[in-house]
């Protein structure tokens, strides 16, 4: 699975390290020591994998993944910080990043979060093109990375997005935080549950008439969440 990775971290032995690392499973690395430098690379060709420090100079890392995402590029962003607080985390997730790894780490972790990152982009890119999941008027597209409700689109982060395509493939089943913690790819050990609660909330304000009175994802108490059908819930009320 060798991919096309670039590594921003200002740290120049800490960017050795990961290059050797990456080089020696085959992939192909690019080093950048600053946050302008990792725009310009991920603009150019097709990256795979964006291995970024959040404290860079120029550009810290939590714009770069805002930039990035803006421009809707696809490419993976896997983020590296010393900061330890949930809401730095957070923050991360919520502008886009797709894992993120708190210093110090072990090398050999981070090649296991590499090849995971790498492996969920591949198997998601190599989905049937007809392959839309829908929840009554609720759309997601796995392919197309693209969700819509009553036929319009909807702007996802890429952890609200695979949080929402887990449930979608699954309509009705109540999902625990730590299942869907588990799609969000084993996050660091600081980050805890309370990561799914602010996706479903950021969901429920892109998919709920009244975010307030969710009818479509809902809270199943002490338990978990479950994506629904409106119609079907409203039919099975009636029918009672």
């Amino acid at each position: 699975m060798c991919a096309n990775v670039i590594v921003a971290e200002d740290d120049a032995k800490q960017a050795e390290l990961v290059r050797r690392y990456l080089e020696r499973e085959g992939h192909a690395v690019t080093v950048v020591s600053d946050g302008l430098a990792a725009l310009e690379q991920a603009r150019q060709g097709a990256p795979d994998l964006l291995v970024l420090d959040v404290m860079m100079p120029r550009a810290d890392g939590l714009d770069v993944v805002r930039i990035l995402r803006a421009e809707e590029r696809e490419l993976a962003v896997l983020m590296l910080t010393a900061r330890t607080t949930e809401d730095d985390l957070l923050l991360g997730l919520d502008l886009g990043a797709d894992d993120y790894m708190t210093k110090p780490y072990s090398p050999r972790e981070l090649m296991a979060r590499v090849r995971t990152l790498l492996r969920r982009t591949r198997r998601d890119g190599g989905r049937d093109e007809g392959h839309v999941l829908r929840v009554g008027t609720l759309a997601v597209d796995p392919v197309r990375h693209e969700v819509a409700v009553d036929g319009e689109s909807v702007e996802c982060t890429p952890g609200e997005f695979r949080l929402l395509a887990a449930m979608a493939a699954e309509p009705e089943r109540v999902f625990t935080r730590e299942q869907l913690l588990a799609e969000l790819h084993g996050f660091d050990r600081y980050i805890s549950s309370r990561t799914v609660d602010v996706h479903i909330m950021n969901l429920r304000k892109k998919i709920e008439r009244a975010p307030r009175r969710p009818v479509r994802l809902l809270t199943v108490f002490g338990v978990g969440y479950k994506l629904m059908d409106p119609l079907k819930g409203v039919a099975r009320a009636s029918a009672r």
